[in-house]
């Protein structure tokens, strides 16, 4: 018996090597298909609390959002960082629970509970095994309603936060982030990324419950609940339970955000000592409302998306300026930006932000190959599914759907609409908006070591490390 089975896997492995495989090729990709979101029931509590219920039964799990319009773009101009403070201390302490009993009734049920704030939202999130959801969401509507940011918490993150601070303020690449946003977005809400340190010292329980009261309202969020859930009348008792006494107020208006026309314009951030410079080259861009996102979104993949873009093999594989050289495209509700970004030694300044300036023009004037275009979509189309793969994916996407105001069916129409996007509309919007003659350069590095380089390219406004 035994020396039949080896027979039979000696001509199968003669078999397999007969056959001919071009190992100079990589394997074909195959039909990559479009998502088809889970059935989604939308319903609402007197109170104007919009709730999204998607049912997955493959785990007993179940992951919670609720998304308010109340992120770092409301922060009063003294004092940012107030949304990222509220959200950060939301879990730490309410009226019948202290920070300590929070965390452990949530690992008691095999949960997570807490929340963070980004430009246009702030977003409290829980989780836990489904045979847990009461007591989730009982701890879910405390942190959301009965916060009371205890003193001795509010201290302890003022000090953690400013050593974050500090911390940033001493990479490279944060303070070419910070000094970008300033430049694009000007005086508007957007314009800060963190808080400061005047701001964090600023912070008192008041000023956090205040801004609470304010934005954190039943009329002014979603809740987005998935998982293995309940029959859907339990649920909804279970909902107005916890959430259906909670009082509407007027829900404020958002903002308007007015960013400066783009010019071109080069800052150079004097960092003294520094062996290495980095380079921020961007400007606005659409939003993801608009018919140009998904076209500069394969565009943006192409430039500098990952291992196999134009930026990253250029720059980094066959100059060796650079360890990294990518692009970003950082689309917000009502604003968006795009830039080429890279790291490089002092004495190669000059040619690497040549090469960068190139790249991001070229696809203004020439079309993209074919090949290049379909591996660019397929590796877009594929990343998406992925991310769609688990509970928390999907509630991500929902609640990112909810922040940026996108239409119901963005994510099924996603994977469709970027292998839609055709060569002449990559040029288009390419030499619309990666085209560098209105962009603005930012390099943080030492003045004295780069800044006779950086002259080349324009006129230079010099500015210290804050």
């Amino acid at each position: 018996m035994l020396g039949k089975s080896l027979a039979i896997v000696g001509a199968t492995l003669l078999g397999l090597s007969a056959q001919t495989v071009d190992r100079t090729k990589p394997p074909q990709t195959p039909p990559i298909p479009s998502y088809k979101l889970p059935p989604v029931s939308q319903t609402k509590l007197p109170n104007g609390l919009a709730i999204e219920i998607v049912e997955d039964s493959r785990y007993p799990l179940v992951t919670a959002r609720i998304n308010f319009a109340a992120g770092s773009k409301f922060d009063p101009a003294d004092a940012p960082g107030l949304a990222e403070a509220v959200a950060s201390l939301l879990s730490e302490g309410t009226r019948t629970r202290s920070s300590r009993q929070i965390s452990e009734e949530t690992d008691a049920i095999g949960g997570g509970l807490g929340a963070s704030a980004g430009a246009d939202s702030l977003t409290v999130v829980g989780n836990s095994l489904s045979d847990h959801l009461p007591q989730m969401l009982d701890l879910l509507a405390d942190i959301t309603l009965n916060a009371n940011f205890p003193s001795n918490e509010v201290k302890l993150y003022q000090q953690n936060r400013l050593q974050g601070l500090r911390q940033a303020h001493s990479q490279s690449s944060y303070l070419a982030s910070e000094k970008m946003s300033q430049i694009i977005y000007g005086t508007s809400p957007y314009a800060h990324i963190a808080p400061t340190p005047e701001s964090l010292q600023k912070l008192e329980p008041k000023t956090l419950a205040d801004f609470r009261d304010k934005y954190l309202i039943p009329n002014n969020a979603t809740m987005i609940l998935i998982g293995r859930l309940p029959a859907r009348a339990e649920l909804m008792a279970l909902i107005t339970k916890h959430f259906g006494a909670w009082q509407q107020k007027a829900a404020p208006a958002a903002p308007k955000i007015e960013a400066p026309a783009p010019h071109r314009q080069i800052v150079l951030v004097d960092r003294p000592g520094s062996v290495q410079a980095d380079i921020h080259v961007g400007r606005t861009a659409p939003i993801r409302t608009t018919t140009e996102f998904f076209p500069l979104a394969v565009a943006n993949n192409i430039l500098g998306g990952g291992s196999n873009s134009r930026m990253f093999q250029d720059i980094r594989e066959r100059d060796g300026f650079a360890y990294d050289a990518h692009s970003e495209y950082a689309t917000n509700r009502s604003a968006a930006t795009v830039q080429g970004v890279t790291e490089v030694r002092n004495e190669v300044i000059e040619p690497a932000l040549k090469e960068v300036l190139a790249e991001m023009d070229k696809l203004g004037k020439e079309k993209v190959p074919a090949e290049e275009l379909t591996n660019v979509k397929n590796y877009m189309a594929g990343l998406y599914l992925l991310r769609l793969e688990t509970q928390d994916g999907l509630a991500t996407q929902l609640n990112n759907m909810k922040t940026l105001g996108l239409p119901d069916n963005y994510l099924e129409t996603y994977t469709t609409r970027v292998r839609s996007v055709e060569p002449d509309q990559i040029e288009a919007v390419a030499a619309k908006y990666l085209a560098t003659g209105q962009a603005a350069i930012v390099v943080v590095g030492d003045a004295s070591k780069i800044g006779d380089a950086l002259k080349k390219f324009g006129d230079v406004t010099i500015t210290k490390v804050q």
